[in-house]
């Protein structure tokens, strides 16, 4: 595979993470780059250990991978989706600014479980893996880091509209994610 390839792949997988990053940006009233670092050091590490993951689960387990980790990425993002439609409709003023590893887990599992199937077809292409899921990150981790600074650019003056907006492409990503997985 050559790094062409590498680089369509890795930013494809990152185009999830950038998504929420920029809901994240969207909910601080001040982004630093403590938030930036966060959300691209959560989602850069989650998007190259899935691929390495699947990479070593490799052949055995590659009907049950393929299977479930559609099911799982379309619960967690509907679930966080929701959360956010309904904080949304709240009149609080209170931002939703929730950078802890409680937060922030979730939502990196959820935009890089499709990252695991492509670490199984590392394995059947016998990519170098390491080179592979170090450029993943590397360029996850950059396109989280301006997500979150874009978002904080449109936030403070489209907070409520902007969560709902959020909330509602986790939801789509979710449901994009097993519809692919259900028609083929």
């Amino acid at each position: 595979m050559g790094l062409w390839e590498l680089f369509v792949i890795a930013l494809g997988l990152s185009m999830d993470a950038f998504a929420v990053s920029i809901c994240k940006g969207l909910s601080v009233r001040r982004c630093t780059m403590k938030h930036m670092l966060i959300c691209g050091l959560y989602f850069g590490v989650f998007q190259g250990a899935m691929p390495l993951l699947g990479y070593i689960l490799g052949s055995q387990f590659e009907s049950l991978v393929t299977t479930v980790a559609p099911y799982i990425a379309f619960g967690l993002l509907a679930l966080i989706g929701f959360n956010m439609i309904r904080e949304a409709r709240e009149d609080d003023d209170s931002v939703d600014d929730d950078f802890s590893v409680k937060a922030m887990i979730p939502l990196a599992i959820a935009t890089s479980i499709d990252a695991l199937a492509i670490g199984v077809s590392f394995a059947f292409l016998q990519v170098s893996i390491i080179p592979a899921v170090s450029f993943i990150a590397v360029t996850t981790f950059a396109c989280c880091v301006v997500g979150v600074k874009v978002g904080s650019i449109f936030g403070s003056r489209y907070k409520h509209g902007a969560e709902f907006f959020g909330g509602l492409v986790l939801i789509l990503m979710g449901f994009k994610i097993l519809m692919e997985h259900l028609v083929g």
